[in-house]
Formats: C-alpha cells, structure tokens, sequence
C-alpha cells in the first residue's frame, strides 16, 4: 500500500497519484470535456434557523472546489419561504460562514432579488404550454397526484388555455385570490414513475411580508422551481447538494432546459453529515428555545455552528472533522467523539494550561513565612517550548480541589491525606498534617508542611512522591463560574421517545460558582481558550462573561477513548 501525505497525495515511486473524491472526477471530466470553463459553486441555506454541523460540510466543500479549482463562490440565501424566515437568521447564518472560512467577499446573493426573473419564467412555462394554474388544494393535489405503484389523475385545470392560465396567474400576482385558493403547477407528467415529476407546484399564493421585498410580492416560486433558476442566473456551474434531492434532480434538468439557459449547471448529489446522539432538527431545536430548556440557538449543548463557536470549539478543528468525514454518496453516521478528537489534537499544542481549582478548599502551609510571596516560574505548555513561560504567585494560603483530599483515603489514592507527602505543582513537596472542620463537619481548611529544599526547578533529586495536585494562591485568585456540559440528549437511550419527543439528558449542565483560577486568567477575552489542569479544555463564554466575572464553558474534557479510524493508504 502507497504512503500518503498530508495532502491525500499518494506517493508510488517517483510518482504521485491524487486522491480525488467522485465529485472532484466529475468536475475533472467537465472541464477535460469542454462542458464548463471554469467552476462556481454555492452555498445557499433558507434562513429559517442557525446553520448546524451538518451545515459546516457542505459549506466547506462549495467553497473548497472552488478554491482548489480557482473558481467562484456565492454565498446565497434561498429566501423563498417568508413564513419561516428571519433577519436573524439571516445575520447568524453569514456570521457563522465567515467564521468557518468561506469568503464570498462580494458574492452574497438572495432568492428575492430574482424574484420578478422567476415570475417571468413562470410566464414563460403557461407561454409554451408547460405550466397552468390549478384550483385544487394541497390535499386534493397529493390525492390526485397517485402513489409509487398507480399513476396520477390530470388536474381539472389542466386544460385550460394559455391565454386564461396567464391571465389567472398575473390575478394570482395582484392579490385577486386567497391563500391557498390557487397554484401554478408545471406540466410535465402525472404518470411519471418520479412522483417529483407529477405536475409539480411551482408557484403558491401567500399573502406574508417578505423579510427583503416587504409586501412587494403575494406569490413565491417553490424552492425545486426557484433554485434551478438561481443557479443558472448566477452562472453557478456545479450544484452540489445532499442526497435527499438527489429524485429531484430531474425536476431541476426539466427546468432549466425548459427555460433554455444556454449553459445550465449541474446537480451533484453527496451524503449528508449525520453525527451520533445530537439534535440538529430545526422544528426541534426551535421547541428547546422556545421552552427555555437552552438559553438559545447558541447554547453550547447544541451543534449548531454558533454553539459549537460558543462553547469553544475552532474554525480549525471543525474544517479537520469535515476532512475527516470525507465525501461520499452513502449515508452514514459518525461518532460525536470524533469532533472532540479533533478539538483536543487542535488545542492541545496550542493553548496555555492553566491551573483552575472549580471546587476549592483552603490549603494552610504552616512553616511558610506569614505575609511572604514569591513568583515561581511556570511552563505555559510542556509540549510546546516556544509558548513559553509564565510567572505565578506563591503564598502560605492556597487553594485546592476538594477531592484532592480525604481524610481516610482508600487504597492506591495518591493525593493529599493525613501524614501523606504530594508535590504541589510546580512549586514544592508538602506534608499533610490534618484539617479544619465546620459545625456541619465539612472541611473548611486542610494543613500542611513544606520541605524548602523541594522547590520546583531547584535541581532537588532526593525523595520521590507518588501524587501532584494543582493549586491556586489565595490571595490572587481570580473568581469565576464555570460550565460543565454532557451531551443534552441521554445517549443510553437514544435521541427520541416513542412518542418522538427528545429524549434529554437532565445533567446536561452542571453550573460551578465560586471557583477559582491562577492570576492570569483574570487578563481572559472572550473566545480565549486554556487548557485547565487535570479538567479539559475551557474557553471564556463572550455571551455571557462581564468584566470581573468571567463564565468559562468546558469545550472537552482531556482524554476519550476514542481512537481515529486508520485511513485507506496511511499506514
């Protein structure tokens, strides 16, 4: 089996192979052809939520070949439905894709803007005979339409003259009918195999207020009559989409070549991004809103782009998952774990650790000179030299973990108890010698003894000590809150119920207050991110931190189990 680099280049020889993916081929072969000149791609989401994980693929590989193939990007939102649409959508979503990486810099397009070019391929389609206007409801329409084994029935409308269908049409324009009263369907064929084929409705009244065009419009293309035509106003080249259009595709051929663009783009259908345990269902996530049970799209228990963002994940770890994930035409799941795979492998060279005590108990070194300090000098990351150091206050006060002490340890427990000799980190070997407790009997105060000879650093070689815990000073200690999150789905028991409601996790979320951090991370931004000693990796929360009073969420803990898979051609 050929080596291959970083680059999914394959090394046979003097040779090398390019791995390309099928959609890389088909575009290689389009281009070797003569079909197209150049490549455009696009990434068009209907605003009608946040952009999710799933999102982050398909955005990444639009503007990827596009990049590689040096070709075009547009960034368009497919803004056909006003009934579920919004402004902030609209901002998060550009937000979001910014982010990521893509740059469509000054290629943001919307549906809407074409609104008045659709109405007249509309008119276009009854001129030739390939479209009318029908009085049938939306039941009637799925009735007549047939099922996968018996063939549709012809619309009652259906033969109508072009003359009376344009002139239906333009009354549906001006507001003459109400909702639901009349569509415009394309004629094509009610005993098409492809239900999709089956007269489709193109154009439906709905008399809603347009988040762009306001009340300009009481008629809107549906999306499979309204995308073909963006794509082909815009010059797009490839359309590539995921599976589920894939028996649409048709439709998209039909329209185009019935509006004779001279260049129409091409459908190309991959599988979609599907991740164990997680919702990404709009209607879902909408109802996890709207109940309060998160604080928002954003929350960091979701797997929404802006989520992810917030809770502290990178633009970088996200495009490596994706890399990862690969392109394929088969729909498969992947595991959650393998995105904080690629979070940790992303931070953990990169970031500061930090020490951060989230449950603390006072520590009294007792031989320490009272009213002294001294700085101790400490490695930002011991993995990687050129972070290099940082300098940390040391006192007779400090603060540890609670359960970094026991007073009747059980076996093998290495940390602090009773007569037992622990390292504290970075600074000097200490000796338990007993703790203060409280009218209820909870530990208040935990006293010990130091060996000045055992400094951190000294060039000390004596005695060996089992246990190191991480501490925090006192005096400088920076106050803040913390979040704990688990997935918000109960993964025992998979994401619905029967009744096919979530089922959630109620210890998604475990708020710490009152916990404090080494000096340094007073100075903390939002979107800082620090690796916290023996706890995982946090990032400071830019919604919800205030000066003073940082939040800092828990992107991922320090280890898993998780193991990558071994890829095709890597030994």
């Amino acid at each position: 089996m050929a080596d291959t680099d970083k680059a999914g280049v394959a090394i046979q020889g003097e040779q090398e192979v390019v791995s390309r993916n099928f959609i890389e081929q088909m575009i290689d072969k389009d281009l070797e052809e003569g079909v197209y000149d150049c490549v455009h791609t696009r990434f068009p989401p209907e605003p009608n939520g946040y952009l999710h994980i799933g999102h982050a693929k398909s955005i990444l590989l639009n503007y990827g070949l596009a990049q590689k193939y040096g070709g075009k990007f547009n960034m368009r939102f497919d803004d056909t439905n006003p009934t579920k649409e919004k402004t902030e959508f609209v901002e998060s979503i550009k937000r979001d894709i910014k982010w990521l990486g893509a740059d469509w810099e000054d290629r943001l397009f919307f549906a809407s803007d074409y609104f008045e070019q659709m109405y007249a391929c509309a008119v276009k389609l009854i001129r030739k005979g390939k479209a009318y206007v029908s009085d049938l409801s939306a039941d009637e329409i799925r009735e007549y339409r047939g099922t996968l084994t018996e063939p549709g029935r012809e619309d009652p409308g259906s033969g109508r003259s072009v003359e009376e269908n344009l002139d239906l049409f333009e009354k549906m324009k001006n507001g003459v009918f109400e909702d639901g009263s009349k569509v415009l369907r394309a004629r094509i064929d009610m005993a098409s195999p492809n239900i999709n084929m089956r007269d489709p409705v193109i154009y439906r009244v709905a008399h809603m207020s347009h988040h762009n065009t306001g009340d300009q419009w009481c008629i809107y293309p549906m999306y499979d009559f309204a995308h073909p035509i963006e794509d082909a106003l815009e010059g797009i080249t490839h359309s590539i989409c995921t599976l589920e259009f894939e028996d649409h595709r048709p439709l998209y051929d039909w329209v185009v070549r019935e509006l004779e663009y001279p260049h129409p783009p091409r459908q190309i259908e991959f599988a979609k991004l599907y991740l164990t345990n997680v919702v990404t269902g709009k209607r879902y996530i909408k109802k996890l809103v709207e109940e309060g049970i998160v604080d928002g799209w954003d929350d960091p228990r979701l797997v929404s782009i802006a989520a992810l963002r917030r809770r502290g994940f990178t633009p970088e770890s996200i495009r490596r998952f994706v890399e990862l994930c690969g392109v394929s035409k088969s729909n498969s799941s992947v595991d959650y774990a393998m995105l904080e795979y690629c979070i940790r492998e992303d931070l953990k060279l990169t970031r500061p650790r930090m020490m951060a005590v989230l449950d603390p108990v006072k520590l009294i070194i007792d031989n320490y000179p009272e009213g002294e300090t001294e700085l101790l000098e400490v490695a930002n990351n011991l993995e990687n030299e050129a972070l290099g150091t940082r300098m940390v206050p040391f006192g007779r006060e400090l603060y540890i973990e609670r359960d970094d002490f026991m007073e009747e340890p059980p076996r093998k427990y290495f940390r602090m108890f009773p007569g037992n000799e622990v390292r504290l980190m970075n600074a000097y070997f200490v000796t338990c010698t007993g703790c203060v407790k409280d009218e209820t009997g909870r530990i208040t105060e935990v006293h010990c003894t130091y060996d000045p000879q055992t400094k951190c650093g000294s060039g000390f070689t004596g005695r060996k000590v089992k246990g190191t815990i991480h501490w925090v000073p006192a005096g400088e200690a920076v106050r803040a809150q913390v979040r704990l999150y688990e997935n918000i789905i109960d993964e025992t028991k998979g994401v619905y119920n029967e009744d096919g409601s979530l089922n959630l996790n109620p210890d998604s979320l475990k708020v710490m207050h009152d916990c404090l951090l080494e000096p340094a991370l007073g100075n903390a931004k939002a979107e800082d991110r620090f690796q916290f000693v023996r706890q995982g990796f946090f990032s400071v929360d830019y919604k919800d931190s205030r000066e003073g009073a940082p939040v800092f969420n828990r992107i991922v803990s320090l280890k898993s189990s998780y193991v990558l898979p071994k890829q095709e051609g890597k030994k």
